[in-house]
């Protein structure tokens, strides 16, 4: 298991490792990420091909650039990134999810580089990627400054970095652990605290300490009555947040 550091919270990699096969049953814990993902994919997808000059109606548009996703899981975001041609690898402090994730790339005949690794230890190697990614990771880390400063090393230059978290908010503590973990019981209790959920401004400071200025700012809601999620103006409960480095 890799060495954990500042930015790792033990408590929180042994929750998720602990999920095991249930990655990948989209009726079971991990239920709400694969709800999400369309609108997470769609997002990206989007906010690449403007930044990088793509063209949006090709098959593969993301082929030739690299592509870290950091806090892989069992590659949700990963594979489908992959599919779209970008060359990806996915770092999880977890072995257990990694051994999930590389498995199901082996049975979905894809490429993925997968390590069950930390940031840290990738930026100290002096490994660089076109674009990086956190989504859903940040409410998660023991030091929010630390791991976007880290994250951002992992930049390439000319890169973006792109992050998506919880806001703290009463509405997302009525939603997003109320709602979600104790009425809905899409998630274990205590799988959020809200007292770790970051603002928009805070990690916009965070993001502009490290040398990056945010670029895109995009809620995520729920639709109760499609069961699916669209991207919104509302940053109110989840939000994505894309920067580049400043120049």
């Amino acid at each position: 298991m890799p060495q954990m550091n500042a930015t790792v919270d033990p408590e929180e990699v042994s929750r998720f490792e602990a999920l095991g096969a249930q990655w990948w049953d989209v009726k079971g814990k991990m239920a709400p990420l694969h709800a999400m993902n369309p609108a997470r994919l769609a997002f990206l997808r989007d906010t690449l091909v403007r930044h990088f000059s793509r063209d949006a109606r090709a098959l593969r548009p993301l082929k030739g650039l690299s592509l870290l996703d950091i806090g892989c899981g069992g590659g949700l975001l990963s594979e489908p990134l992959s599919r779209m041609g970008a060359d990806v690898t996915g770092i999880d402090p977890a072995p257990g999810n990694v051994d999930i994730a590389r498995a199901h790339a082996a049975q979905s005949g894809l490429t993925v580089t997968y390590e069950a690794e930390t940031a840290e230890a990738l930026a100290e190697r002096g490994a660089r990627f076109d674009v990086v990614v956190a989504l859903e990771v940040v409410e998660h880390v023991a030091d929010v400054g630390l791991f976007v400063r880290t994250a951002g090393r992992l930049v390439a230059d000319g890169g973006v970095l792109a992050l998506s978290t919880l806001n703290r908010t009463p509405k997302s503590f009525a939603l997003a652990i109320v709602g979600a973990e104790y009425v809905l019981r899409w998630l274990a209790p205590g799988t959020h605290r809200w007292e770790k959920f970051v603002t928009p401004e805070e990690l916009e400071a965070t993001l502009a300490s490290a040398g990056f200025a945010a670029r895109e700012k995009v809620g995520l809601a729920y639709e109760p009555f499609s069961g699916d999620f669209r991207l919104t103006e509302d940053l109110s409960v989840n939000y994505f947040m894309v920067a580049e480095r400043e120049v």
